[in-house]
């Protein structure tokens, strides 16, 4: 497959999440009878629509890049009793979440899949540094091709999970790993070899220092060209399999809120981010170099930040209207329509110009 072919694989994988979003607000509007203007896949001008009975339409647009489902009323007064605003509150709250309760759900059964097909992802130590110093012995380090299954006693899927399991560590500390060797799973005692006290989520060097892993760097440049840690799957059985996917979810939703947190405390720079442009790129790199396990592995990291980012208390985000849907439902009675509008109006400008800018800064 060319890298057009990729590139138009990434745009699906993206289209895909956000219909199944879009998906989940209608299916759930059906169910407590919302009146639905328009139904969208995608964004611009029509290519083809249909006009229900009930005056609904169903519409395929031409930017494959998003969709909406517009609800009567949504953002305005109306007579009718299936507007938006004319349902109950806590009615409305569970249409605004159903969309990223959707992604969600998608993603999970996207990492059930790989897991039960690849094996659940875990680290697999590939070059070792030589032992230059007696302190590190065979018995006390990591060997070729050991499988990182947990640390500290707790599992390991990502290395924000080694981070976490051993961060503020000195060097000479031990730390209990469960290693799978030569096929055989065995708890090893590993001496550091440095310090873990990690200021960000970018420690990955540090990490692999005190770890014993070797680090490639190009003579000329002193950049790093390739590590000796890498991911691999490693196989369950089915009630594990199920046990360890939620428990994957919930990594990925975790590690999302760390990155947040670090952008807003300035640990994190913005050009570690991007906008649609950047995902579709970074997703048809990632499906070219890893293949089908590759894109089952970044479709469940979209929909799992999909489903955190939208219910974030952003205007204009599904978390924002739940909140003053919320702020109704305590009040009993509406904030100003229109100011509420104009707000989700406003964080809908601001979004998509960051979305903009932050593609545009990975260019420069």
């Amino acid at each position: 497959m060319g890298y057009i072919g990729y590139i138009l694989l990434a745009v699906l994988v993206l289209l895909v999440m956000i219909t199944i979003h879009e998906f989940g607000h209608y299916i759930a509007g059906k169910i407590f009878g919302f009146g639905i203007d328009e139904f969208s896949i995608g964004f611009g001008p029509k290519l083809f629509s249909k006009k229900k009975k009930d005056g609904e339409v169903v519409s395929l647009r031409l930017l494959p890049i998003g969709g909406f489902c517009a609800f009567r009323g949504e953002d305005t007064e109306s007579d009718d009793p299936t507007a938006f605003n004319n349902k109950k509150w806590w009615q409305r709250i569970i249409v605004l979440i159903s969309g990223a309760l959707m992604n969600y759900f998608l993603a999970l059964l996207v990492i059930i899949v790989m897991f039960g097909v690849y094996g659940h992802t875990a680290l697999v130590t590939y070059k070792m540094e030589e032992n230059t110093s007696p302190l590190y012995t065979a018995e006390n380090s990591f060997h070729e091709k050991d499988i990182i299954l947990q640390a500290d006693g707790k599992n390991v899927y990502l290395t924000t999970d080694l981070m976490h399991a051993i961060g503020g560590r000195d060097a000479g500390e031990n730390v209990n790993f469960l290693v799978r060797r030569n096929g055989v799973d065995k708890t090893v005692k590993i001496t550091l070899r440095a310090d873990t006290h990690f200021s960000n989520v970018e420690d990955n060097l540090k990490l692999l220092k005190a770890l014993g892993i070797l680090i490639e760097t190009d003579s000329e440049t002193g950049e790093v060209v390739s590590t000796g840690l890498y991911s691999t799957g490693v196989k369950f059985g089915f009630f594990q399999t199920i046990g360890r996917s939620f428990e994957y979810s919930f990594k990925l939703a975790g590690s999302i809120f760390t990155i947040l947190g670090q952008l807003l405390t300035g640990a994190l720079g913005i050009k570690s981010l991007g906008g649609t442009v950047t995902t579709i790129s970074v997703t048809a790199n990632a499906i070219k170099i890893g293949g089908f396990r590759n894109l089952l592995n970044i479709t469940s990291f979209i929909g799992v930040n999909l489903a955190v980012f939208n219910l974030l208390p952003f205007p204009a985000l599904d978390g924002a209207r739940v909140v003053f849907t919320a702020i109704e439902g305590i009040r009993k009675k509406p904030l100003n329509r229109r100011v509420e509008g104009i707000i989700h109006a406003v964080g809908l400008v601001l979004i998509l110009i960051f979305a903009v800018f932050i593609d545009l800064q990975q260019c420069f």
